[in-house]
Formats: structure tokens, C-alpha cells, sequence
């Protein structure tokens, strides 16, 4: 066999093996977007026709996430946040509208204390989406019920469900052990002030101190007065 005929089949060979090797490296990339993202990952394939748009706009959200240090909270700045937050869910009965736009303004500053940037929402989403991909749907519903809500626009369903939807990010963002001890003892008593010291950072505020629609503390028009 002549030797250009052997040069071809090399050729040929390592054509097909490099082939090979860029598909299941695609594969294995696909495969970890996916686990990391979640729901999030179906999301942007659909808003962005396609799987290699999307990918590369989540692969760019982990890039610009790695230039960014997440620090944890210090146990006073954490105490304080939850105790801000006890008073808006106090206040929510009362003024559903003000307490979904302070809640809006309490996670804003919490991600500021964590080292977000907080230049702007989408610039927040994006990088939150990183983090805690399994909530970050819950927030831009939220948010969108905050801008109707700033104008007395969002019913008290509407508010009642960003509330629940904040307090999911607000969740993950505090990031308290179950065994802060010293936290527990900060803040002390049952009820929503002492939720951060007894659950884990993945499980959600027991959401029953919120009250439905038709309690006496909802007005018909969402503001609570």
C-alpha cells in the first residue's frame, strides 16, 4: 500500500478520534450545566432557542460569578437581618404592598452584605442564578409583583405569594446552620425570629404566620389599609 494511502488513514483516524473526544467532552459539559442548574438550565434553552446559546450564557453567569467573593454573614449582621425580617412579616398583615417592597429592599441589602453586586435586578438574578438556581424563578416572580405593587397594582394573592417568594431567597441567603448555637441564643423564642438557629439553610420559614386572603388584616385593594 502506497505511503499517502497510509497518511490518509492516520489522518482519518485522529479526525475521527478528535470528533469523538469534542462530543463527549460537549456531552459531559451539557451533562454538568444541567445538574448545576437545574430548572434554570430548561429555562434559558427555551428563551434562547437552542442548547448552545443557552449554555454559553450560563457558562459566562459561572465565569463572572468566579471573579466575585461570597462572604458569609458575621452572627450580628445576621441577627439583624432576621430581625428586620420578623418585622415586615408582622407588618405584611397590615400592608401587604409595603412589606413586599421593603422585602425587595431587605434582600437587595442581604445580597450587598453576602458581596453581590446589587447594581441592578438582572445583574442580581443573573449571578443568584448561579448560586441557587432553584429559586431564582421564585425571585423574578417576586420582583415583577414588587414593580406592580410600588403603584398599588398587585392583588393580595399576588403579594402574598412574592412574600413567600422573597423569603425563599432570603432563606438561602442568611445561611444558618442548625447548630448556631450562638445565634439561637441571640435571637431566642419560637415563631419567625428564631427560625434562622433551627433550620438548615435549605429548608424554608414555616409559612404559616402569613395569613390568606380574606384575613381582617387584608384590604381588597393590596395595601393593607
Amino acid at each position: 500500500m502506497a505511503t499517502w494511502t497510509w497518511v490518509l488513514i492516520a489522518v482519518g483516524i485522529v479526525v475521527v478520534v478528535g470528533l469523538f473526544a469534542v462530543a463527549l467532552f460537549s456531552q459531559r459539559r451539557t451533562a454538568r450545566l444541567r445538574r448545576n442548574f437545574g430548572p434554570e438550565y430548561d429555562r434559558e434553552v427555551q428563551a434562547r432557542e437552542g442548547r448552545r446559546r443557552a449554555e454559553a450564557e450560563l457558562r459566562g453567569r459561572e465565569k463572572q460569578r468566579a471573579r466575585i467573593e461570597i462572604k458569609p454573614l458575621p452572627a450580628q449582621t445576621r441577627v439583624r437581618f432576621v430581625a428586620e425580617w420578623r418585622d415586615l412579616q408582622e407588618r405584611f398583615v397590615d400592608q401587604p404592598s409595603n412589606a413586599v417592597v421593603a422585602a425587595d429592599g431587605l434582600v437587595t441589602r442581604l445580597m450587598g452584605a453576602r458581596g453581590y453586586p446589587t447594581d441592578g435586578f438582572q445583574a442580581q438574578a443573573t449571578l443568584i442564578s448561579v448560586d441557587y438556581p432553584d429559586v431564582v424563578d421564585n425571585y423574578r416572580h417576586a420582583h415583577g409583583v414588587y414593580d406592580r405593587a410600588g403603584s398599588q397594582q398587585a392583588d393580595t394573592e399576588d403579594l402574598r405569594g412574592a412574600f413567600l417568594h422573597y423569603r425563599l431567597l432570603f432563606d438561602r441567603l442568611v445561611q444558618v446552620a442548625a447548630t448556631d448555637d450562638a445565634t439561637e441564643e441571640r435571637v431566642g423564642g419560637d415563631g419567625p425570629q428564631a427560625w434562622p438557629a433551627r433550620h438548615a439553610a435549605n429548608e424554608p420559614v414555616p409559612s404559616e404566620s402569613i395569613p390568606p386572603p380574606g384575613h381582617p388584616g387584608y384590604a381588597h385593594d393590596g395595601s393593607g389599609r
